[in-house]
């Protein structure tokens, strides 16, 4: 404790938090099969430029901001860029607390699939049926309650006891079922095959514009850059903690863990099928290579079932650890309008379960969040760089970041990638996937309840927009009261 501030108790449990935050299902599901549909080695060169072009510089700005303001992020933008701005930190913590909705149920599923893969044998062989039954059933409804449940008392624990504790836990365990997966994926016979495709870059995909979005979009989604997340984090660091030695090791641990369980599971698909078997099992989207294709292939090999669990127990370390932190920024919030830790969690868990039903319910009520909000990121770090621009960004580099304990400083790459960059990529992003909609839908691009339409991501965002703008006033008020009052107490 600084005072009566909560803080990480060292380093190593800040790094392994903010690990936790960005190591999520987007690595272990997500990453493989994104890469593998865009050329493996020719995806990894514009993936691993983006490190630099996206995810280092967003992250930087949340850390800044969050150890700045030592607030959420409602507060920390209305303290950054005044009041009147308070609305975008609104937006960002919905948001991301939209996603949760849905995450959680998402986290439930790994917790069926690690039961099933233990006690139930020939969940490979009927896959697909498994899978309908399950998801038709009302069985994710259950599994959506003990994810939140669990994840909710690792909140109301705190930031030592609960988050660091928890992480201490889940990260290491993570690298230990990635490591023994990648193990057996590389002793099955032909998996040197999928190695290759990993690694080997074919140059002329890199003339390819969707090979360099769709690694841009994987490094927005993958890495926890815009999410607020770190800016979360980043309230409870000590006052010489470094910012930019933390931002590399949290990018380059997520990174790492991308290419670990891509090397767990490009392999196994290239050894027991051929090679264009191979990428139409990437490319059935991630619920299907997770759920449909992997269970399939584990049959295949002796003592399946143990690596099956195996795998569904990494992904769900991964993703609870990652829907901790979600958890936690919007509990913050709460607590920044002066209500008590405990209290703010009962409501923020109560909310999240009771609001992600209908995801638990429908795959097709979870695919049209996830499409939503999963392109509201991209407003989260354009909101983010306008932060920045608005402070100055050489200030803020030189006030907020190059701060005291800092070993190497960030150099003035940093503005022109925040003031020029960042903005670019993501109008681009928004631009590119809204053209992927029209094209997929010509005719029901713009209705507003189509799963995957321009319209359904214009109303709800529309609707959340206008909420928060026009109720702008009174947030600001509410969060300066709880301030003083705290001040005085």
């Amino acid at each position: 404790m600084e005072g009566k501030r909560e803080v990480f108790s060292s380093r190593w449990g800040l790094i392994l938090a903010a690990l936790g935050m960005a190591v999520g299902a987007g690595n272990i599901w997500r990453f493989p099969r994104v890469a593998a549909q865009n050329g493996g080695g020719a995806f990894l060169i514009p993936w691993i430029l983006f490190i630099f072009l996206w995810a280092i510089p967003l992250l930087l700005i949340e850390f800044g901001i969050g150890k700045a303001t030592r607030c959420g992020t409602v507060g920390a933008f209305g303290k950054l860029m005044g009041k009147k701005y308070s609305w975008m930190g609104a937006w960002v913590g919905f948001c991301t607390l939209a996603i949760t909705f849905y995450y959680s149920v998402v986290t439930g599923w790994c917790i069926k699939y690690l039961i099933a893969g233990i006690v139930d044998g020939k969940v490979g062989d009927r896959s697909i049926a498994y899978w309908d039954s399950f998801t038709s059933s009302y069985q994710p409804i259950i599994f959506h309650f003990i994810v939140m449940a669990l994840g909710s008392y690792i909140i109301y624990r705190g930031v030592v006891r609960g988050i660091e504790a928890a992480n201490k836990l889940l990260m290491p365990s993570l690298c230990i079922l990635l490591v023994i997966g990648v193990i057996r994926s590389l002793t099955l016979p032909g998996a040197w095959q999928g190695v290759n495709f990993l690694f080997r870059p074919d140059w002329k995909l890199l003339l390819n514009y969707r090979v360099w979005l769709e690694a841009l979009s994987q490094t927005a989604w993958s890495t926890g850059a815009g999410w607020g997340l770190i800016l979360t984090y980043a309230i409870y660091t000590k006052k010489r903690e470094d910012v930019v030695l933390n931002t590399r090791i949290t990018v380059l641990g997520d990174y790492s863990a991308s290419l670990i369980a891509g090397l767990a599971i490009i392999p196994v698909a290239f050894s027991f099928l051929a090679r264009e078997e191979a990428l139409e099992a990437m490319a059935s989207g991630d619920t299907g290579l997770a759920f449909i294709w992997l269970p399939k292939l584990f049959t295949e090999m002796p003592a399946g079932n143990l690596f099956m669990s195996f795998f569904f127990l990494a992904l769900l370390f991964a993703a609870l650890s990652s829907l901790i932190s979600q958890i936690e920024l919007v509990t913050r919030i709460f607590m920044d309008f002066g209500i008590a830790r405990q209290r703010a969690i009962v409501i923020v868990g109560s909310v999240s379960f009771l609001l992600g039903i209908p995801s638990a319910l429908s795959l097709k009520f979870l695919k049209n969040q996830d499409w939503v909000w999963g392109l509201g990121l991209m407003i989260n770090g354009l909101f983010f760089a306008m932060a920045a621009i608005k402070y100055g960004v050489s200030r803020f580099r030189n006030e907020l970041i190059n701060t005291e304990g800092n070993d190497i400083p960030v150099g003035k790459w940093f503005d022109y990638t925040v003031k020029y960059l960042i903005p670019l990529e993501c109008v681009v992003l928004l631009i590119w996937w809204f053209s992927q909609a029209i094209r997929g839908n010509p005719t029901s691009w713009w209705k507003p309840f189509e799963v995957n339409s321009v319209g359904t991501c214009l109303l709800q965002w529309g609707v959340i927009l206008a909420i928060f703008i026009i109720f702008n006033r009174w947030i600001s008020s509410a969060m300066v009261k709880a301030a003083s009052k705290k001040t005085e107490e």
